[in-house]
């Protein structure tokens, strides 16, 4: 089983124990704000986790969708992916249950999970897309030192409109710049 560690988390392949929790966190109106209504559905978490568990064990590996395991409480709390795509591009992703968010967990995570895919998969680019309203998200991809290299207006249609979506990336080289106190600092590591 994949393993990594932080200092507060340990990020791990999913498992069937995960999905009643992965289904709760789904199901939360304020995480249900930038997806569509068919995209929340439990039927859906329950699906999606049989694929997380059946890609965790693919070869070779494409897919890093990862559940987040507080170690204070032992408790899923989340989930984090890199999603490896030709030419050394890779895209990521996150989501925390409500009680998690704002005690940068959310950062912990994709931290350790972005150095993984830099340092030991050889990743040349990391992108994220989210809905241009999900301000957390953004902000977080920031704190990656991802910056905005698109902006598409109205391109997502769901909820009764049209959203616009915003593309942010980060290379491996601006990743060694940037994340150096962090890489220097931190007790990632991989198990």
């Amino acid at each position: 089983m994949f393993k990594l560690e932080t200092n507060r988390l340990i990020l791990r392949d999913m498992t069937n124990s995960d999905e009643c929790a992965f289904i709760a966190m789904s199901q939360d109106a304020k995480y249900q704000r930038f997806y569509d209504e068919s995209d929340c559905e439990a039927s859906k978490y329950q699906e999606l986790t049989q694929l997380f568990i059946a890609q965790a064990v693919e070869a070779p590996r494409q897919s890093y969708q990862l559940a987040v395991e507080s170690k204070v409480s032992g408790k899923f709390i989340g989930t984090v992916c890199l999603r490896l795509e030709s030419n050394k591009q890779a895209s990521m992703g996150c989501a925390f249950s409500r009680e998690s968010q704002g005690s940068g967990l959310s950062l912990e995570a994709s931290k350790a999970l972005a150095d993984f895919g830099f340092t030991e998969l050889g990743v040349h680019r990391i992108y994220a897309e989210t809905i241009s309203k999900n301000l957390a998200a953004i902000k977080l991809c920031q704190s990656l030192g991802m910056r905005e290299e698109a902006y598409f207006r109205e391109d997502r249609f769901f909820k009764d409109k049209f959203w616009d979506t915003v593309v942010l990336a980060i290379l491996r080289t601006e990743w060694a710049w940037h994340n150096k106190a962090f890489k220097t600092d931190s007790n990632t590591s991989r198990l």
